[in-house]
């Protein structure tokens, strides 16, 4: 066997590897023989970057890890972008790739996608990135990257193949199942004195990360619990349910937030980085605890960062929040539906300016599809979406104002959700400027019959950037952007589309979607504000 074929074995039949995405090309083909007869769905993007964020996407909404076979050199460098988003959103993503003949790495010969070292330029982008010497050593280092995926914080893997090993013979014996590998549990005489001091706390307060996703159930136990106040961030929406009596949302950068966290006497945070995309939004360092701060988290280095830690627990945050409530059998009395109650209120969500011309976006999203996975991009009905979106369960609502923030993500990342769950409905929203960097991935979900709903808001240009410019005194430039006519760009792609101007209009769109493939909704923002009389 080769070592191409053993490759593509062991991700299928040992990792249950059932869809990879990729652009095939001169270096890989040997990895394209007998792929489609080994039971793996191969998914063409059109540029690695959307191959990287389709895999993200995917993982998100399965918890599964995306996969990605990348060619040599401008592959890589044009999936780098995509790693980053899943590094800093600690996604499992596995990247395998091919590389130049051992004999010539590094020694630049100008040799056909040849970088001076292509696994250091990964590694700055991935849990880690490994050059394969030994063709007998890849079941090794592909058990390495699943261990990442599975027992510590996941992550980005890079595996990279030189091409004069694809087909070196490799010897195959009986595959064996993988390892079961347990993440760390918390040391019980921590978690007795986390429960100590949450028992003595007369305010306490939850923050919940997306670390949390696979534990809904020992989430919501926990906090009724502790009838505390609870923040979940944007990669934790659902995390309580939808509308949960406890749940403060995504809104940890708002005044009224802010001042229940500096209030605060005791707080539990649990798989959260504390970031400040998620905690200053606002960017000014305003988020501050003052009472004791107790973080669980899988990362010991993660325990230090962002905020003064008065007790850290190593271990997996679902089993922590299990455990955790067990040494509450009676539910605590804090007032916490109250105080969350009054908190909201204060924020005033729904008649903010820069959220209330999107309620009835999201309105008639919830009406028409209300178990919807929500992909976005950076866009306005994005950043108000943070704050207003209340979801079912978790791994319904993700987007790129995470974490390192790119553009262009929402639209591939939608496509690889509905690739993973193809029963629920996947609606993508992104912007006139963002979507203009994955464009071409609408000709994606045309091939692939992908039932996507893309909310495409137009309002001719970078607007988040216009206001910044304006609030930091600097002359407009390079913001006023052209568009191309998105109706023709669709039909030139066999896309279904279709302009809105009012909730109405969205509503009736929403109605007629197709079950067989995209259809883009571009709303006229102008018209849209105008409409609602904002």
């Amino acid at each position: 066997m080769t070592c191409a074929r053993l490759l593509l074995r062991f991700l299928h039949e040992r990792y249950a590897v059932d869809t990879v995405f990729g652009i095939p090309g001169v270096h890989t083909v040997a990895l394209y023989r007998g792929l489609e007869d080994g039971g793996v769905r191969h998914v063409t993007p059109r540029h690695e970057q959307g191959a990287g964020f389709m895999a993200d996407g995917y993982a998100r909404a399965t918890g599964k890890p995306g996969v990605c076979l990348i060619i040599t050199g401008p592959g890589m460098t044009n999936i780098a972008t995509a790693m980053g988003q899943a590094l800093a959103d600690s996604i499992p993503m596995l990247v395998i790739s091919s590389v130049n003949r051992r004999d010539t790495l590094g020694r630049g010969q100008g040799r056909l996608h040849e970088l001076a070292s292509q696994q250091q330029l990964m590694a700055g982008v991935s849990r880690f990135s490994h050059t394969l010497l030994d063709p007998a050593a890849l079941p090794e280092v592909l058990a390495r990257a699943f261990a990442v995926f599975q027992g510590q914080r996941p992550g980005p893997v890079h595996i990279e193949i030189p091409i004069d090993l694809f087909d070196a013979p490799v010897e195959m014996n009986e595959l064996s199942p993988p390892a079961r590998l347990y993440r760390p549990t918390p040391d019980p005489e921590g978690l007795a004195l986390a429960a100590q001091w949450l028992k003595e706390a007369q305010r306490p307060l939850v923050l919940l990360g997306g670390g949390c996703v696979d534990a809904p159930e020992a989430a919501r136990a926990l906090v009724e619990r502790l009838d505390a106040p609870t923040v979940t961030t944007i990669n934790a929406k659902g995390l309580l349910g939808r509308d949960h009596h406890l749940d403060l949302g995504a809104n940890a950068a708002l005044p009224a937030v802010r001042e229940l966290a500096r209030d605060a006497d005791v707080i539990l945070a649990v798989g959260t980085e504390l970031g400040e995309t998620d905690y200053d939004v606002v960017f000014d360092d305003g988020f501050e605890l003052r009472g004791r701060l107790i973080r669980i988290d899988l990362d010991a280095q993660q325990l230090v960062r962002n905020q003064q830690v008065a007790l850290g627990l190593v271990s997996d945050a679902g089993r922590s929040l299990a455990l955790l409530a067990e040494h509450f059998p009676e539910t605590l009395s804090r007032d916490g539906a109250a105080r969350t109650a009054a908190t909201l209120e204060a924020l005033g969500l729904q008649a903010d300016p820069a959220f209330a011309p999107f309620v009835p976006l999201y309105a008639a999203l919830r009406e028409a599809l209300p178990e919807a996975i929500l992909v976005g991009d950076s866009t306005a009905p994005v950043y108000a979406g943070n704050h207003l979106v209340s979801q079912p369960v978790p791994r319904r609502y993700f987007n790129a104002s995470t974490g390192y923030g790119t553009l262009g993500y929402g639209l591939p990342a939608a496509l690889g959700a509905q690739l993973g769950q193809p029963t629920l409905p996947v609606v993508a929203l992104v912007g006139d400027g963002g979507v203009m960097f994955t464009l071409s991935e609408l000709a994606t979900a045309v091939e692939q019959n992908l039932p996507v709903v893309i909310v495409l808001w137009h309002n001719q240009g970078y607007e988040e950037i216009r206001r910044y410019m304006d609030a930091h005194g600097v002359t407009r430039c390079g913001v006023d952007i052209q568009a191309p006519d998105f109706q023709t760009v669709a039909a030139g792609f066999g896309c279904l589309a279709t302009r809105i101007g009012n909730p109405t209009e969205l509503a009736r769109a929403l109605a007629v979607r197709p079950s067989d493939g995209p259809l883009l909704i571009e709303v006229d923002a102008n018209a849209w504000l105008e409409a609602i009389g904002s």
